[in-house]
């Protein structure tokens, strides 16, 4: 019994380093694929983390990000522009990296405050449609259906890249030696709609990877 328990926590804990480190080269690609349009890039590291934040157990997406953030300020080309070194931790897109881990860690605290503490996920697997009632709906009341069984998710998703906004918000204002309208209109504004199909984009493919992988 004590022998088939120890290796069911070993494998556990294989699966869980296997998708951590996964989640890390996921997130390295997703900062390579960047459209330059102002002095923050577009980029799509806000689908990657949101994606992680959904699917990963709390501790997993905590060290994704840790290990994500560490491996950049070591000098491996993980940040946007195939970069890395502390300089652009201390640069000017600097502040969102930091922010990507106060993000993410109030994000999982949300999610795993509901999931523990509410009936939320009894509550959407009772509003699950079978395959031709859901066929049946229009593309409206799909996405609309889509927005209530996920609202928090999506809450999740919003909270992270709002944290991760603010720290790069205050850390470009110094370091560019602008005012706060300035840095706003620099370096969120452009990228809130964005930002926010991402979110949606992100959850809804968690939640089809999360049906796959049990």
């Amino acid at each position: 019994m004590e022998e088939a328990q120890l290796r069911t926590r070993s494998t556990s804990r294989a699966r869980s380093v296997a998708f951590v480190g996964l989640t890390v080269a996921i997130m390295a690609v997703s900062a390579w694929v960047t459209v330059p349009i102002g002095p923050v890039p577009v980029t799509l590291q806000m689908f990657a983390i949101t994606f992680a934040i959904v699917v990963l157990s709390p501790k997993e997406a905590i060290a994704a990000i840790v290990c994500y953030l560490a491996l950049g300020a070591v000098g491996v080309p993980v940040f946007s522009g195939m970069r890395g070194g502390i300089g652009v931790l201390a640069g000017p897109t600097g502040g969102f990296l930091w922010g990507y881990l106060f993000g993410v860690a109030a994000a999982v605290l949300l999610l795993h405050v509901v999931r523990s503490r509410t009936d939320w996920e009894v509550s959407r697997k009772r509003a699950t449609l079978d395959p031709v009632a859901e066929a049946a709906l229009s593309p409206v009341q799909k996405f609309v259906r889509f927005v209530r069984i996920s609202g928090v998710e999506i809450a999740a998703g919003v909270l992270f890249t709002a944290i991760s906004y603010l720290c790069g918000w205050a850390q470009f204002m110094p370091v560019m030696g602008v005012g706060p309208e300035a840095a706003f209109l620099a370096c969120i504004a452009p990228f809130v709609v964005i930002d926010f199909c991402k979110i949606l984009a992100a959850v809804a493919c968690a939640r089809a990877v999360k049906a796959v992988v049990k």
